[in-house]
Parts: structure tokens; C-alpha cells; sequence
């Protein structure tokens, strides 16, 4: 087993899983609570990653990140490197195809909470943002750990869109999946075994995980 590239991929995973993270919650609050008309096309492009192929998502990032891009370019003049084949152009692609993991369980958990609740703490002269770390979050916890979960265990599995946007460069972005791949194609299949295994593991144990927390979630509702 590759373990520069498990380490590598643990390492997109839980910068990845942050990232969502912050910007999942205020954003999953925002749309189970907001009642725009634009709410469901603004529903759809959060959810676009669920059906979009990974390689299409992966093909518009790559020329996004290039340097030729008005992203790739002002990334290069910034910081001097090049965002595409890189580590922080695989963590904006992994960002980006795993926002539907984490928002779409954090809404549901959001929406799960009995509104009456948080009129009554409303009603009691707390803020909307007190109201939510008191209550909300606190009753919608189960919810916002399995999309912490989920959003994890995606994250180590990813091929195409990493693939697209960082190839394979060992140590950089070589992620486990992308190393399996190379071991097939160099007809290694007893190191693709051992990694392919790891993964059928560790995604056993992240499902187990789930199932648990949505029975515990259902069983307290």
C-alpha cells in the first residue's frame, strides 16, 4: 500500500470535511429557513454535484484552475504557483463536488428541529444566532455529524474529479484512489488489492457509522 498517498488523501479529506464544515452550516441554516423564490434553483446548483459525472465537473475545473483562467491566473500571480496539478487545486475540486454531502444532511437536520422551539427561545429575547448554537445546532446534531461523516469517507474515495484537476503526482496529488489506479495500470494488482481492500474497510465501518447515528437521530425524534 501507498502510504504517502493515504496519508495525502486523509489529509484532502479533513481539510476538505473543515472546510464544508464552515461553510456548510451557515449555509444548510440559510436554505432550511429561507423562503426566496429562488430558493430551489439555488437548491439545484448545490445538489448539481449528486448527478453531474465527476470527470465533466473535473474537466471545467481544470480549465478554471489553469493559469491561462481568471482563477488559475490571479492564484499564480498571488502565491507564485500554479493552482491546477496542485494540492490546493484538488482541495477547491474536492470543496466544490463534496458540498452536496455536507449541506444537503445539515439542512435536513435543520428542518428536523420543531419550529416551536425555536419561536419559544425567540420569544424569550434570544438572537437568531444564540437561538441556533443553543438550540438548533444542539437538536440537529446527529444530522450535522453524519454530513461531517459522509463528507469524510467521499472524500477518501474520490477519483475522477482529482484525477482531472491534480493527475498523478506522488506526494502532492497521488490520492489513494488515483494510486490504485496507477497500480492497475502498471498491473500491480496485488498493492491495488491491498489499497482496494483498505477502502472496502473503511467504508464499511463510515456506512456503520451512519446507520447508527440515523437510528439514534430517529430513535430521540
Amino acid at each position: 500500500m501507498d502510504w504517502t498517498a493515504v496519508a495525502l488523501t486523509f489529509r484532502l479529506a479533513a481539510w476538505t470535511t473543515a472546510i464544508l464544515v464552515a461553510l456548510g452550516i451557515p449555509l444548510a441554516f440559510w436554505l432550511s429557513n429561507s423562503r426566496f423564490r429562488g430558493k430551489a434553483l439555488f437548491e439545484a446548483l448545490v445538489a448539481l454535484p449528486l448527478v453531474l459525472p465527476p470527470t465533466v465537473l473535473g474537466f471545467y475545473l481544470l480549465r478554471a484552475t489553469s493559469p491561462r483562467s481568471a482563477i488559475g491566473g490571479l492564484y499564480e500571480s498571488w502565491t507564485g504557483s500554479r493552482l491546477a496539478f496542485s494540492f490546493a487545486g484538488i482541495l477547491l475540486a474536492s470543496v466544490l463536488y463534496n458540498l452536496p454531502f455536507a449541506v444537503r444532511p445539515f439542512a435536513a437536520a435543520f428542518s428536523s428541529v420543531d419550529p416551536k422551539l425555536v419561536d419559544v427561545s425567540r420569544s424569550l429575547g434570544e438572537s437568531r444566532w444564540t437561538t441556533f448554537l443553543r438550540v438548533t445546532l444542539p437538536l440537529g446534531w446527529a444530522g450535522v455529524l453524519t454530513g461531517i461523516v459522509l463528507t469524510f469517507a467521499h472524500t477518501v474515495g474520490e477519483f475522477g474529479v482529482v484525477l482531472m484537476v491534480g493527475g498523478s503526482i506522488p506526494g502532492v496529488t497521488r490520492t489513494l484512489s488515483v494510486s490504485i489506479y496507477d497500480d492497475v495500470q502498471a498491473l500491480d494488482y496485488v498493492s491495488a488489492g491491498k489499497s482496494a481492500l483498505g477502502l472496502v474497510v473503511f467504508s464499511f465501518l463510515v456506512l456503520a457509522v451512519t446507520h447508527a447515528l440515523a437510528r439514534r437521530s430517529a430513535f430521540r425524534g
